[in-house]
């Protein structure tokens, strides 16, 4: 009945189909364009209920008769309501994730701002809020909750693979409003909405309307608010961040961008790690205020900076008296307040600044140090709480440590694999020139090939690495590559596409070092160069005829051992290989494309067509003019 035909998308392991990260479709079929890809928040729950009703719709449908006129109509309704799910290997959704992985770093390194927002007062001794730092930060958390707002809206509208339609490789997209939506629902949807619902801003803005005078709220509630959307938040990056490096490769894409997102994830550690020891000391120099109170309840209301309650200058006195801040070696009087890890808090002054780069360097630096040395500066009080937070830290450093120093050798590892390789290739050709005996010369000769091979590879085994790539690509790129070589020797000129595709499958890249001797006239010519790089000299003595020496230099483009094209064109030549006529040496470093003799007859083999007598003609009388040109050149 359903007028839409099914759409198929590439196979996808069951970690992509329970991910909640999809992508947006390329293509203008059924993709959502991006004019059309931002729906409200009603406009999703409107979809909801059309998609209920279209279900409605068909369960009533069982009960009666089918007619043309109700199938086209609710065929119409499927084709437009679905044209707008997005197809989760679309480039619109891989991109949107990749920006709301970030995103969720950011939101993360945010919400600890709301902690420095209470101040000290250090005139009054009393605990106030920094308004403008509360609204600044409120305005950024609100700012990223549109980004979570967003991703929910896109997750009701992104199609998933049927784990049951997954035969050959291949799957059904599944694009029903009703089935996205009820699988989301049973995912990720109750997480992602903790992490985004407005709590500080409602705490701030709505339980306490005068900012002024909310210091008791921003002091106790907001801790608990941001360490209760804290684990929902950290908990959604992981399988994104999971699902996107397994799709698209980001952030390991190289190895300096994987150990710099280790290296932003410690500093991120450090500046959680720091925003909580400057709350937590906040809270310390008002639980010593408090103290002194003896439970008078008076007291305690001039601890906030209220504009209702003012305290007076002796009491002012007695709290500045009563609450030195005295390093925890110096205290020998138990009566005193040891403020123990978070004396230096105190001492700096930064709980009663409002400068917030100051107050914030100072943190993040302290919460970075003490994350790297394992806690192990720090000097506590016997305050239970202090205690706790002491040994997270400790522990919470040594696994990060670990992770990071992991991660980072793994990411620069990948960058020196290679160098380390070619330094156990070089270890092992020293140990069998030794164990050989070789003379110094040879045993220097090899070194420079070596040398010369790792500055002009790196490593990489090209002939390997174009095997291994598709037909198309590979023969491209010999194309790309070898076909203005070819072009250059005359005998090629008549040569049809398809033979000269073969030739250039056939190549093989060489590398030659400086005095590098190539062919010895006389000897058998094996293999045809074409010249890519650097400079060739070629001498002939006519066969030994005395007083007879003649030269010549090649160079890029140029070509030697034309000698093979008539041997391997002609079907009557014997299987001896021709002679060589010249001495062919190198006179740089050299980088060329050789056509072994073997590959040469097999291409000719393969295309006897092309033995026509015109063509041997031409091959032979090629052959013969270049061979001729080397021995009239100084004459």
């Amino acid at each position: 009945m359903n007028s839409v035909g099914h759409k198929f998308v590439r196979f996808e392991d069951w970690h992509s189909d329970r991910s909640v990260s999809s992508e947006h479709e390329a293509s203008t079929g059924h993709g959502l364009n991006p004019r059309r890809a931002r729906p409200s928040v009603h406009a999703v729950f409107r979809g909801l209920q059309r998609g209920l009703e279209r279900g409605s719709d068909r369960i009533r449908s069982l009960k009666k008769p089918l007619s043309s006129t109700s199938v086209g109509n609710w065929s119409a309704r499927e084709s437009g309501s679905r044209r707008k799910i997005l197809d989760p290997q679309g480039s619109f959704l891989q991109n949107w994730n990749k920006i709301f992985v970030i995103t969720c770093v950011i939101a993360v390194s945010v919400d600890p701002l709301f902690l420095y927002t209470a101040v000290v007062d250090g005139e009054n001794k009393c605990v106030g809020v920094d308004k403008r730092l509360l609204i600044i930060t409120c305005v950024l958390r609100s700012f990223i909750d549109v980004f979570h707002i967003l991703h929910i809206i896109f997750q009701f509208r992104t199609g998933f693979i049927a784990p049951s339609s997954r035969v050959f490789g291949r799957g059904e997209l599944i694009d029903d409003p009703v089935a996205i939506a009820k699988r989301y629902l049973s995912s990720y949807f109750i997480i992602d909405i903790l992490a985004v619902f407005p709590l500080p801003q409602v705490v701030v803005f709505f339980y306490n309307p005068n900012i002024t005078s909310s210091s008791r709220v921003t002091k106790h509630l907001l801790l608990f608010v941001i360490v209760a959307q804290y684990g929902p938040r950290l908990w959604r990056i992981y399988p994104l961040y999971e699902e996107v490096t397994r799709t698209s490769g980001f952030l390991t894409e190289t190895a300096w961008a994987g150990a710099a997102y280790n290296l932003l994830l410690y500093m991120l550690a450090s500046h959680v790690v720091g925003a909580f020891w400057y709350l937590f000391s906040v809270e310390r120099e008002y639980s010593c205020w408090r103290k002194q109170c003896h439970g008078d309840d008076g007291c305690k209301k001039v601890l906030y900076c209220d504009p209702k309650y003012k305290a007076d200058s002796s009491w002012i006195k007695i709290k500045k008296a009563s609450c030195p801040f005295i390093d925890p070696d110096q205290i020998k009087n138990s009566t005193v307040f040891n403020f123990g890890i978070f004396t230096d808090a105190l001492q700096s002054g930064v709980l009663e600044t409002r400068d917030f780069p100051k107050k914030f360097l100072y943190c993040f630096w302290w919460g970075l140090r003490n994350l790297s040395s394992l806690g192990q500066n720090l000097k506590t009080s016997t305050f239970v709480w202090e205690i706790v937070f002491a040994v997270f830290i400790s522990i919470f450093g040594l696994v990060l440590f670990s992770l990071l120093i992991g991660n980072m050798q793994k990411f620069l590892q990948s960058t020196t694999v290679r160098v380390e390789e070619m330094r156990v290739k070089r270890r092992d050709a020293e140990q069998w020139m030794s164990h050989r005996m070789l003379p110094e010369n040879l045993r220097e000769r090899i070194r420079c090939y070596d040398q010369y091979k790792w500055q002009e590879t790196r490593g990489v085994d090209e002939e390997t690495l174009v095997r291994n790539l598709p037909k198309d690509l590979r023969k491209d790129i010999k194309r790309h590559l070898c076909l203005a070589l070819l072009n250059r020797v005359p005998m090629f000129e008549k040569m049809d596409e398809q033979l000269m595709d073969a030739l250039c499958d056939r190549l093989k890249p060489v590398l030659y070092t400086d005095k590098s001797v190539i062919t010895r006239e006389g000897d058998p010519v094996d293999e045809m160069l074409f010249i890519m790089r650097g400079y060739l000299a070629t001498m002939t003595t006519n066969g030994g005829r005395t007083g007879f020496f003649n030269t010549a230099d090649l160079k890029a483009g140029d070509f030697c051992g034309e000698e093979l094209l008539t041997w391997a064109l002609d079907p009557n030549s014997s299987t001896n290989l021709p002679i060589s006529t010249r001495t062919v040496e190198a006179k740089t470093e050299v980088e060329a494309f050789a056509l072994m003799a073997d590959d040469l007859k097999f291409v000719a083999s393969q295309f006897r067509r092309l033995h026509s007598k015109q063509l041997q003609h031409t091959f032979r009388q090629g052959s013969n003019n270049h061979a001729f040109s080397f021995f009239i050149m100084d004459n």
